[in-house]
């Protein structure tokens, strides 16, 4: 391969790398976007709507059949055999 063949490869290859960088920030500048007022509004609204059970400080003490983190409740409490 002679030097003037690595060239013209090295300069395409950058090219190419060039091309698709700026294809990529295209791609991220049609990406729609929110204002942040309006992204944390919605993420209040949802935390204040939105009960945890891991909080229970915060919503009070979560019955043993709401909780979905609690161990599941079987009929007689041992296991069941068919």
């Amino acid at each position: 391969m002679s030097s003037r063949q690595t060239k013209v490869s090295t300069s395409e290859l950058k090219l190419r790398r060039l091309a698709e960088h700026n294809q990529r920030l295209k791609e991220d500048l049609a990406r729609p976007r929110i204002r942040v007022s309006e992204a944390s509004v919605s993420l209040i609204r949802y935390c204040k709507t939105t009960k945890d059970y891991l909080v229970p400080s915060v919503w009070g003490p979560v019955s043993k059949a709401e909780d979905p983190f609690g161990e599941p409740q079987s009929g007689s409490g041992c296991c069941l055999v068919m």
